[in-house]
């Protein structure tokens, strides 16, 4: 499995067309404590950019764009009840949702994880 990174600090780890998005250690470090997470609902088309989740915390509310396009086929209902899960493990099993891709060239330009915590580094 691979495992890329945005400069607004979401990842998304691809299984075969699946990929799996979450926020970086990183993202939840700077927001806190999470009280809320709203996740894209099944069968939502995404396009690369797009606002595709909501994450509240003490701090602030942030969205969460999609990394690439494609369309959501799971959401993480766990985060509904247990919004923390993403300050415990936002790499594991604090992800947001999971969506088959519709054009894996969108991983082009994106960061690995050498590359990712250089950036973060610089910040």
């Amino acid at each position: 499995m691979s495992r890329y990174f945005t400069e607004d600090h979401e990842w998304i780890e691809l299984d075969g067309e699946i990929g799996t998005v979450g926020i970086t250690e990183y993202a939840q470090e700077q927001l806190g404590d999470i009280v809320f997470v709203d996740v894209p609902d099944e069968g939502k088309e995404l396009t690369k950019g797009d606002e595709a989740a909501v994450v509240e915390s003490v701090k602030a509310a942030s969205d969460v764009y999609a990394p690439v396009s494609g369309t959501v086929i799971e959401g993480n209902a766990a985060l509904a009840d247990t919004p923390g899960l993403v300050n415990e493990d936002p790499e594991g099993d604090g992800w947001f949702f999971k969506l088959t891709l519709t054009d894996t060239g969108e991983l082009d330009g994106m960061m690995d994880e050498v590359a990712y915590e250089a950036f973060v580094a610089k910040l």
